[in-house]
């Protein structure tokens, strides 16, 4: 049996590769599509900002490792086979649901497949256990408050990140207008100063508080002096964005560049254990089992897991190497990315999604109460508020889909509405996150007309629908899966990774 289970684990990590390149052909929209739908540096310097910020990311990311050892098990009471049946069976679900949502260009999210993947897997060998010995409880086999806090988070985002990138935008635009480089003289230092310690807070304070490389002491200092390097950070970068301008240095490049590098670091951060972590506790499991498991497999209990993690850096840096490769060569992220960019564009253009009835009726009640809205306004404040959401003369960059002041906003926001769920440690979805603000933004600046915004809310709920139907596809086909190699034993595990490799062979190759 442990030759079989080499090969097992062998596959695990040769599918955490798969994982990690087609998972970020995905996830790359989630930092990219501001700063290339803006065009605001060339392709090979928006890359080269978001890789520096992969890498650094993917290295500080070893403390998330442990939502799939024992974020959804209780790993306590299974042994040895069962654990290694549901890792196989997610890694196996994970890549055929990720690949193929990558072919069809739809974002999806990679914590939500990963999330109801273990949740199926664990779910149907919770019910299998509970058969075999009633005095199992679903408490004991299945973290279940667990999975239903990151379920519940991951949805709620959506209607939050929609409304706030609405309502930021839209004020963003009120001072800045379309004509936004006439209106720089003393706003442009006041956003530079907000974003700027934002982004800062993002990247230095939370990443170095949660960094391998920081000591304990350092670690205390910077969580007890945040709020007084907070206001010496604001203070400082209001007077450098000043400064900047003054200079004539493009300050909405520069937040966008940094918006950019903060939002990779922390995808890889964050989202990293969606493509290693469960390859990584399969590792663990099979060392753990190989040097005191004796070669049984079904009495063997999978304490160990409880434990928290403790991945080599070394593993962690081979997989920010990954996705960066993935991330500069990948034709599939640049598929995902335009589907994105496509649906925040300012101008008309093709459209990629046809109309829909649920569209046009939440189209003609949004109409309604605006119209109600507008009608207790007084009319010289109408007529001032259309004027500075006049587009005639907006500033966009040669093809850009929409101008730097969207871009910022959607990637400072963004940011800060993940570095709100940190610090209340809800978990969120970055997919969700940063493509619902895109969209609130592009509703803000007036980007969807009368005769688009059919085909784009369209688009939105195609999306939205996508990542439903993820949740649920990833849960059934996870635990059919988990349940065909529990009863069919090596067989079955065996034909899935015959199945697995075909399927992954012939979708890059028709690609």
């Amino acid at each position: 049996m442990v030759g079989f289970y080499t090969c097992i684990v062998a596959f695990l990590i040769i599918l955490a590769v798969f994982d990690l390149w087609v998972g970020v052909s995905n996830d790359a929209v989630n930092f990219l599509n501001s700063a290339i739908g803006a065009k605001v540096a060339k392709f090979r310097t928006i890359l080269l900002v978001a890789s520096l910020g992969v890498l650094i990311g993917a290295v500080m990311s070893a403390g998330m490792m442990d939502v799939a050892r024992h974020g959804i098990m209780n790993p306590t009471h299974f042994n040895y086979r069962e654990v290694m049946t549901i890792f196989l069976a997610v890694m196996v679900t994970d890549v055929i649901v990720l690949d193929m949502f990558n072919t069809l260009g739809l974002p999806t999210s990679t914590t939500i497949s990963l999330v109801f993947e273990l949740l199926g897997g664990t779910f149907i060998l919770t019910l299998v256990k509970m058969h075999a010995n009633p005095e199992y409880d679903f408490g004991d086999l299945l973290n279940s408050s667990d999975a239903l806090k990151v379920i519940i988070a991951i949805f709620v985002s959506v209607a939050i990140a929609f409304f706030f990138g609405t309502v930021v935008q839209w004020i963003s635009r009120v001072i800045f207008t379309f004509k936004y480089k006439s209106h720089l003289k003393y706003s442009i230092a006041i956003f530079g100063g907000i974003s700027f310690t934002a982004l800062a807070y993002f990247i230095f304070f939370k990443g170095l508080a949660g960094s391998p490389f920081i000591s304990e002491d350092t670690k205390t200092w910077i969580v007890s002096n945040t709020k007084i390097l907070m206001l010496y950070t604001f203070l400082g970068s209001t007077v450098l964005m000043e400064l900047m301008h003054l200079l004539k240095i493009d300050v909405f490049r520069f937040i966008v560049l940094m918006g950019t590098f903060a939002l990779a670091m922390a995808f890889a951060g964050n989202d990293l254990v969606n493509f290693i972590g469960v390859p990584l506790a399969g590792l663990s499991s099979f060392q753990d089992w190989t040097a005191h498991g004796a070669g049984d497999i079904n009495s063997f209990m999978m304490t160990s897991l409880a434990s928290s993690a403790k991945t080599p850096i070394l593993y962690l840096g081979l997989a920010g190497v990954i996705m960066i490769i993935a991330m500069g060569t990948s034709k599939k992220a640049k598929n995902v990315v335009k589907t994105s960019v496509d649906l925040s564009r300012q101008d008309e253009g093709d459209e990629m999604f046809g109309s829909s009835r649920l569209a046009r009726v939440l189209i003609r009640f949004c109409s309604n109460a605006f119209e109600k809205i507008d009608a207790v306004i007084p009319a010289s404040v109408r007529k001032w508020i259309n004027s500075r959401f006049d587009n005639d003369d907006a500033i966009l960059e040669n093809g850009a889909a929409f101008d730097m002041v969207r871009a910022a906003v959607n990637l400072v926001l963004s940011s800060m509405l993940i570095i709100i769920g940190t610090n209340y440690k809800i978990p969120l979805s970055t997919t969700y996150v940063t493509f619902m603000v895109a969209m609130g933004s592009s509703l803000a600046d007036k980007a969807w007309s009368r005769e688009s915004a059919v085909f784009r809310v369209t688009g939105v709920l195609s999306v939205i629908g996508g990542w439903f139907i993820t949740a649920g596809v990833a849960f059934a086909a996870c635990a059919l899966v988990c349940l065909a190699m529990h009863f069919g034993g090596i067989l079955a595990q065996t034909a899935f990774i015959v199945l697995v490799i075909f399927m992954l062979i012939r979708s890059n190759i028709r690609y």
